[in-house]
């Protein structure tokens, strides 16, 4: 099979936390395992477990960066880099993590807008082939191996949402948002944008 570069996006539920240093970090879920995402690609928990071990090496080493935006590369631009992954962990089927937003002109575009409560999708970058399933399902093989998570403005996972953690900003959000017509209107414009693409 093929390896090819296979991008995942899902509104990322999380806080911002801005810390005495003037740092700012964001927690939530970064990518689910076992489930079909809007791309109708499901990657096995055990195929994100592996590579999220790896990915521990670059976060040891301050080297796990992302873009604001998603490029069809599967090199990291420098000039567009917006955040640092600090730390990531399992809840579940969830892998979760500590994201550290950059002072970089990406960086403070990327704060900002958090701040604001605009809504964000999270997007996992990889190389990996797929296996044909049942209906429009696809599975991740074994060979994916993972580049990192962006930041973008649209979503493939269902129901993730990354939220600032500063309270004001949360009740205004807590208040706007309930997710099943939220993620049902945007999995149809989804699906729609896809059928003409």
């Amino acid at each position: 099979m093929e390896k090819r570069l296979l991008i995942e996006t899902h509104l990322f539920e999380g806080r911002i936390q801005e810390q005495a240093n003037g740092t700012v970090l964001v927690k939530g879920v970064l990518q689910r395992a076992g489930a079909e995402n809007q791309n109708g690609r499901i990657y096995p928990k055990a195929v994100l477990m592996r590579e999220a071990t790896k990915y521990e090496q670059l976060i040891k080493e301050r080297r796990a960066l992302g873009e604001l935006d998603h490029p069809d590369s599967s090199v990291i631009n420098l000039k567009n880099v917006s955040h640092n992954i600090k730390e990531i962990w399992w809840e579940g089927n969830d892998l979760c993590g500590t994201v550290e937003i950059l002072s970089t002109p990406s960086g403070n575009i990327l704060k900002e807008l958090l701040k604001a409560g605009i809504l964000l999708g999270i997007s996992s970058r990889g190389m990996g082939s797929t296996k044909q399933l049942e209906g429009n399902k696809v599975e991740v093989q074994e060979d994916f191996e993972l580049l990192g998570w962006d930041f973008v403005s649209n979503p493939s996972t269902h129901g993730a949402f990354m939220r600032p953690m500063n309270e004001s900003v949360n009740k205004k959000l807590d208040e706007q948002i309930v997710c099943g017509d939220y993620c049902r209107a945007q999995d149809l414009m989804r699906e729609i944008i896809t059928e003409i693409g």
